[in-house]
């Protein structure tokens, strides 16, 4: 999941969205929700299975001004991919 060229989504149960309520980014699926922090929504809103994780990461680092995210968007990829939240 987490190489340089994998192509991550969000898997098909759950539903990317902000929720103005929420005043937040959250991932929707059957039984309810996950309210997502800024960085995690950030990375999410990304995997759309089209950009590769290069890509991702370097969006990242320009949209934010901060260099070397390359580790730390691989670790929540990874998470994410075991909780189920990406393909």
């Amino acid at each position: 999941m987490t190489t340089r060229h994998a192509r991550p989504a969000v898997a098909t149960m759950f539903r990317l969205q902000f929720e103005p309520a929420q005043e937040s980014w959250v991932l929707l699926y059957p039984e309810g929700m996950v309210r997502l922090n800024t960085p995690a929504a950030e990375i999410l809103r990304r995997c759309d299975g089209c950009r590769s994780v290069d890509e991702i990461v370097t969006e990242l680092e320009l949209a934010f001004a901060q260099p070397a995210l390359h580790d730390d968007v691989c670790a929540f990829l990874a998470q994410a991919k075991q909780r189920g939240w990406l393909q």
